[in-house]
């Protein structure tokens, strides 16, 4: 009943801006902590954002600033990518119900497929 559906990836230069999509269904945001992943590659795997159930939001170094989350009405929670860089190159997932389901499992799809997100300089 959980579903968790990854969208809005694609090939963008740098400096531009993209918006990823997390459509959510068998549960409502307004209940979760909610995170944003993303894996460049190998076995890294970095947690990039968070929003708790409270609209609190938090933002690792390396995208603060240029990256924000929102949601709609519809049960959808977006990142927003802006000043994109390079090295913001990685596949970007999407999870709820942080410190319960590990990073590792997360960036292996256990929530979603991820959508790939490519930058060129």
């Amino acid at each position: 009943e959980v579903q968790l559906v990854e969208s809005g990836g694609g090939s963008v230069q740098s400096g531009g801006s993209l918006r990823l999509s997390c459509a959510g269904s068998g549960f409502s945001f307004d209940d979760q902590y909610m995170g944003w992943y993303r894996k460049a590659g190998g076995d890294e795997c970095d947690l990039i954002a968070t929003r708790n159930h409270d609209g609190t939001t938090w933002f690792h170094n390396s995208v603060m600033g240029r990256f924000t989350i929102s949601r709609d009405n519809d049960n959808t929670v977006y990142l927003n990518m802006n000043k994109i860089k390079p090295e913001d190159t990685a596949v970007y997932y999407c999870a709820i119900d942080l410190g319960r389901v590990s990073w590792s499992r997360v960036c292996s799809g256990y929530w979603g497929q991820g959508t790939q997100v490519t930058v060129s300089s």
